[in-house]
């Protein structure tokens, strides 16, 4: 009996222990990336506008334009609705995706076109479904940011940033996907690329 209650005051030590390391952790948020450039530099004067598209004039769309602004100024750029040298638009999605099972190759989670996916539109939506008894499907948040020039209407800017995880925090994910995807603004690297940036967890 001695040695049990000396046993049990461990272990609560032990999840306690576990429980502040884990909420010091700062987790990581891996962004697939891809950017288009036609900027040889960051514009003179490096002004811009967001431009919502008719479904994103919500109120809830809000917070994501507060986001995309701060991502946008940590860029370089600042905003003039008055005198913009750029239109920016911005897209976003949330969505459930489905997890390949290896035990199940041509089930519910095998290949097939709704597991393939594609681009996602300029809109704002959650979409998904999961089914009990199936795994935990991931939870994929994208962003574009698509930049014209304000005189001319041509594209100069195009970029996108893509994550997929089990797990996930809104709005804050959107934040570091806006981040990703304006890494290496104004002439980001060619081609697709992993971008991996920290998410500062919420206080205690």
């Amino acid at each position: 009996m001695t040695t049990q209650r000396r046993w049990i005051p461990l272990l609560v030590l032990g999840l306690a222990t576990a429980l502040l390391a884990g909420c010091s952790t700062t987790r990581v948020v891996d962004g697939q990336v891809q950017s288009f450039s036609t900027l040889a530099a960051v514009p003179a004067p490096a002004t811009y506008r967001i431009e919502r598209l008719p479904s994103q004039q919500a109120p809830s769309f809000d917070t994501i334009t507060t986001l995309a602004e701060q991502a946008l100024a940590r860029a370089g750029l600042q905003r003039d609705d008055a005198a913009p040298r750029l239109l920016v638009q911005l897209g976003v999605q949330a969505d459930a995706v489905p997890r390949y099972d290896p035990f199940r190759p041509y089930g519910p989670y095998g290949p097939g076109p709704w597991g393939m996916g594609g681009w996602y539109g300029r809109g704002w939506g959650v979409h998904g479904m999961w089914r009990f008894g199936e795994p935990t499907p991931l939870h994929r948040r994208a962003v574009s940011i698509v930049m014209r020039d304000a005189s001319t209407q041509a594209v100069v800017y195009e970029t996108s940033a893509v994550h997929e995880d089990v797990w996930v925090s809104d709005p804050a994910v959107y934040r570091v996907l806006f981040d990703a995807a304006l890494n290496g603004f104004p002439k980001p690297p060619e081609g697709p690329r992993q971008v991996r940036l920290p998410l500062v967890p919420p206080s205690h």
